[in-house]
C-alpha cells in the first residue's frame, strides 16, 4: 500500500521527539507550533497511527512512535548525505572537464575552443587528453575522460553517441600545383597524383564510399603514414597530395598549402560525442559541450570550404 509522506512531516516528528515537545522543536525548525502539530497530524493520519502520546507537561513515544523514530531519523540522514554527495560532486567535478581527442583535433580545433570557454567560464579547467582516433572511445569507457569527440565508427552500446559537427574531406597540394587552377577537385582527378593517405581504415573507408557512390576511383595511396601533421609535411616536401578535414586549415596555412573541396562524391564526416551511459555529466562538462556546438557553429573556419585565392592582378 502506497503512502504518501513529506520531508517536512518526518522532520517535525524527528523534532518533537528530540526535543520532547512543541515549543523547542519549533524554535529549531523556524516554524510556528501550529504548523508542527498539522505537519505531525497528517503524518499520522497518513501512518494511521498515533506517534506520540501528550500530557499537560511533556510529549512521550508511542509505541508505533519509538518503532518509528530510529528509521525516520536514518532516512534524514540517508537524504542530508546524498545531498552532501552530489553537492561535493559538483564542486569537485565542476572545475575540471576531461575530453579526448584525435591529436590532429587536439592541435588545431580544441586550443582556440578551449581559450573561447575560458573566457565565459574562468574558473572552469578544461584538460585534453589527445589520443589516436580509435582510442578516444577506449578512454570513455575507462572512465579516463567526461567525453570524447571523434569521426563516426562502430562503438560498444554502453557508449551514447551524438553529433557534434559534419564536415566534407578537402585535397591538400603545394603552392603552384595543377590542382590549384580548379574551384573544387573531384575524386579522380585526385587520384591522379601521388596520394599520402594515413594508415589503418581511412583509406578502404574512402574506397567503400567511392564505390557505393558509383565512381570508378580507386584510391591506392603512394605513401602511409600514422598522421595528418606528417602528411601535410611531406606535402610541403612535394612527395604529393593529401586529404584532410577543414578543421586543419590552421596547419595548412602554417605548412603554406593549398586546399580545395573534395567532390564527385562529396564525402562527409560525421564527428560524435562520445559518453557513457551509465553516467551523467557534470554540469561543467556539460556546458563545455553546449558550448563547443555554438563556437563551431559560430565559426566558419571550422566549417567553410575553402575558396581558391584569387589571382594576382595583370594590370
Amino acid at each position: 500500500m502506497a503512502i504518501n509522506l513529506t520531508l517536512k512531516q518526518v522532520r517535525a516528528f524527528v523534532a518533537i521527539a528530540n526535543f520532547g515537545g512543541f515549543t523547542e522543536a519549533s524554535t529549531r525548525l523556524h516554524v510556528s507550533q501550529a504548523a508542527l502539530s498539522g505537519a505531525l497530524k497528517d503524518l499520522e493520519e497518513a501512518l494511521g497511527a498515533s506517534l506520540l502520546r501528550r500530557t499537560t507537561r511533556r510529549v512521550r513515544l508511542s509505541d508505533a512512535g519509538a518503532a518509528f523514530l530510529p528509521l525516520a531519523e536514518r532516512l534524514l540522514q540517508d537524504l542530508d548525505a546524498a545531498v552532501d554527495a552530489v553537492s561535493e560532486w559538483k564542486q569537485q567535478a565542476g572545475s575540471v572537464v576531461r575530453v579526448a581527442v584525435p591529436q590532429l583535433m587536439a592541435c588545431t580545433l580544441m586550443p582556440e575552443a578551449i581559450a573561447a570557454f575560458r573566457d565565459e567560464q574562468p574558473a572552469t579547467q578544461v584538460r585534453v587528453v589527445d589520443s589516436a582516433p580509435e582510442a578516444v572511445v577506449t578512454r570513455v569507457l575507462a572512465g579516463e575522460v567526461d567525453f570524447g569527440i571523434g569521426p563516426q565508427r562502430a562503438v560498444s552500446p554502453e557508449v551514447a553517441a551524438s553529433t557534434l559537427f559534419e564536415m566534407p574531406f578537402l585535397a591538400v597540394f603545394p603552392q603552384g600545383h595543377a590542382l590549384g587552377a580548379l574551384r573544387e577537385v573531384s575524386w579522380a582527378a585526385l587520384s591522379g597524383y601521388d596520394l599520402i593517405s594515413l594508415q589503418g581504415e581511412y583509406t578502404p573507408l574512402l574506397n567503400t564510399e567511392l564505390a557505393a557512390a558509383r565512381q570508378k576511383v580507386a584510391l591506392s595511396p603512394a605513401h602511409e603514414v600514422a598522421f595528418v601533421t606528417t602528411a601535410l609535411s611531406m606535402v610541403r616536401a612535394g612527395l604529393g597530395v593529401t586529404t584532410c578535414m577543414p578543421y586543419a586549415q590552421s596547419l595548412i596555412g602554417m605548412q603554406q598549402l593549398q586546399a580545395r573541396v573534395l567532390v564527385k562524391p562529396t564525402i562527409t564526416r560525421r564527428f560524435l560525442v562520445w559518453t557513457r551511459r551509465d553516467r551523467q555529466l557534470s554540469p561543467a562538462a556539460a556546458g563545455f559541450r553546449q558550448f563547443l556546438q555554438r563556437f563551431l557553429g559560430a565559426d566558419a573556419r571550422y566549417m567553410a570550404t575553402p575558396k581558391p585565392a584569387r589571382r594576382a592582378s595583370t594590370k
